[in-house]
């Protein structure tokens, strides 16, 4: 096949030599490239013979070029930056990896110097690399878990910044950030409440609109403001939200109003107005999320439950009255616009219902 492929070409270089780059001049000489070519070709043909008795495939150089691009796209991008040695070169064998360690507040030990963590806490906390912020952050939980009092005077600022740290778009820093919101929650209690609002709003909107386990982290910090904060500071704190133009922010202040009232007490409700809360619970049955609905129906049952209990007593001033008149449903109708009060009464009344068919 080798011999026949050769005559043939030998043939069709006589016939044409301009093209194959014989001299007109001397027809019998060819040029140094068609020679080259020509010596050239009987390799060809052992790679076409060698192919096709199936051993060794052939592969051109335009092939080969191409699976080599194809190859260098497929390997996966370098994340992290490479280590240079002293004489600038890369060293391959290792490589920089920053990690942030997520722990919980039980497991936290003690910073090392006191006077050091609260002069670079503020610095900390302020940096551009998100690694030292996580630090500060940590640092800031420190501080607040075993030297609360050390830090009393820059509380404001620090919280400032934290707020500033949940904003960050890295969710390392976020969560880092929100878990250190929930230890100075638990820490200075009442004592942020002047400070909070800022910090009240990122965690709400946190809480519902970010990667799943910052959801979680900021939804353990909620739980934390509603068990540590004083309801009665609280509860005025989250009511403008529930009003707030984003469904989901209202649904999580929704859910928080709900846990704080119980912790008022009787007193405590008698004292913020029982009607005020049923007026504001009312108005969260109609919102556009469930969990805004579901809120307010668990609100609207424990005031049913504690007015039934220990307000619907005849006071003195008007015990001649029919008693019938400070029933749980007339109150409500005295206190709603009537498709509240039904709205009310409804979710009350089948609740109520439930029960009874239940025992």
């Amino acid at each position: 096949m080798r011999n026949d492929c050769l005559s043939a070409l030998l043939t069709w270089l006589l016939i044409t030599p301009s093209a194959a780059g014989v001299s007109e001049a001397n027809p019998y000489m060819m040029s140094e490239e068609a020679a080259t070519d020509l010596i050239a070709l009987p390799e060809a043909g052992k790679n076409n013979e060698i192919s096709s008795n199936g051993s060794v495939p052939v592969t051109g150089v335009e092939s080969i070029d191409k699976n080599h691009k194809d190859k260098e796209r497929e390997k996966p991008a370098l994340l992290v930056e490479p280590v240079l040695n002293g004489d600038s070169t890369v060293n391959t064998e290792s490589k920089v990896v920053s990690e942030v360690e997520y722990i919980e507040s039980e497991n936290l030990n003690d910073v090392e110097d006191v006077d050091t963590s609260l002069k670079t806490l503020l610095t900390g906390l302020e940096s551009k690399d998100w690694v030292s912020m996580c630090e500060a952050l940590n640092d800031v939980r420190r501080l607040s878990l075993f030297h609360k009092e050390a830090m009393v005077d820059m509380l404001g600022n620090v919280i400032s910044l934290i707020v500033k740290s949940l904003k960050n778009p890295r969710s390392a820093v976020c969560k880092t950030a929100i878990t250190a919101s929930a230890d100075i929650f638990k820490a200075y209690c009442d004592s942020i409440v002047d400070s909070m609002d800022p910090l009240l709003i990122q965690l709400l909107l946190k809480s519902s609109q970010d990667k799943r386990f910052v959801c979680e982290a900021a939804e353990k910090a909620l739980i934390a403001m509603t068990t540590w904060v004083s309801p009665s500071l609280l509860l005025p704190k989250l009511q403008p939200n529930l009003k707030h133009r984003n469904p989901r922010i209202r649904a999580k202040a929704s859910s928080c109003f709900s846990r704080s009232v119980p912790r008022l007490g009787v007193e405590g409700i008698k004292a913020y107005g029982i009607e005020k809360l049923i007026q504001i619970a009312a108005s969260q049955l109609s919102d556009q999320l469930p969990e805004s609905r579901e809120a307010a129906r668990t609100l609207l049952l424990e005031l049913q439950n504690i007015y039934e209990k220990t307000l619907n007593v005849t006071p003195a001033a008007v015990s001649d009255e029919d008693p019938e008149t400070i029933s749980w449903e007339h109150f409500c109708q005295s206190k709603l616009s009537p498709l509240s009060a039904q709205a009310v009464l409804r979710v009350t009344n089948l609740t109520r219902e439930g029960i009874v068919l239940g025992s």
